[in-house]
């Protein structure tokens, strides 16, 4: 039977519009009074693993869910060993660098060297400060990051930005953007080449309900 690792969170009710309109309905995981992790399609067709946003690259990796859907900006933080099919060209957002709207910096290549830069996109932020060849602290954190510069504990953060609303209610403004995402669908790579479970089908139908396109990274 063919397993989706399905987000909690944002992308969970697009996601599961979209595998609706194919055929597979977890609409069960919205109702809010229920607890349940792992449900089934009616139909017997296939079942879902409800888990946060990050775990969804894992259980594909490992082979726990043939397909999965998660946000591109996971897939750039953790690089997993997955075959990525298709943009979903939902849930979009930008993984950006913030500061203070009073401090003096309006790029990223104005922070001081060594300065301080708060995110839970450890990796990403890193790379990015890596290829701009400016030397920076990053400080891993889970919760509220805009507390960094707040707090005066660092002088930027890196974070998901969609409204900039969050952003403008605590005094921080955008002063560059790393990259665009979107939810993607992916796949464990195994499965997709041996069709397990009808996989294939059930990608072509995706592709062909919402005319998405394949990424290229």
């Amino acid at each position: 039977m063919l397993t989706v690792a399905l987000p909690k969170g944002a992308l969970l009710k697009d996601s599961i519009r979209l595998l609706k309109a194919v055929g597979l309905d977890f609409s069960a995981f919205l109702d809010s009074a229920s607890r349940q992790l792992q449900i089934q399609d009616p139909n017997g067709t296939a079942k879902a693993l409800l888990v946060r946003a990050q775990d969804v690259p894992v259980y594909v990796e490992y082979g726990q869910a043939q397909l999965g859907i998660v946000g591109y900006d996971v897939l750039r933080e953790k690089s997993p060993q997955v075959a990525q099919l298709a943009d979903l060209q939902f849930g979009q957002c930008r993984l950006s660098v913030a500061v203070r709207a009073s401090s003096p910096y309006r790029r990223s290549l104005e922070l001081p060297p060594h300065g301080r830069v708060a995110s839970k996109f450890v990796h990403c932020a890193r790379e990015y400060f890596n290829t701009l060849d400016l030397p920076v602290e990053i400080i891993p954190l889970y919760g509220s990051v805009e507390l960094g510069p707040i707090t005066g504990m660092s002088e930027a953060i890196v974070d998901l930005v969609s409204t900039g609303r969050t952003l403008k209610e605590n005094g921080l403004i955008e002063i560059d953007t790393l990259f665009e995402s979107t939810a993607r669908l992916i796949a464990h790579p195994l499965s997709y080449r041996l069709n397990t479970d009808n996989l294939c089908h059930w990608v072509d139908q995706i592709r062909e309900a919402f005319a998405v396109s394949v990424p290229n990274e």
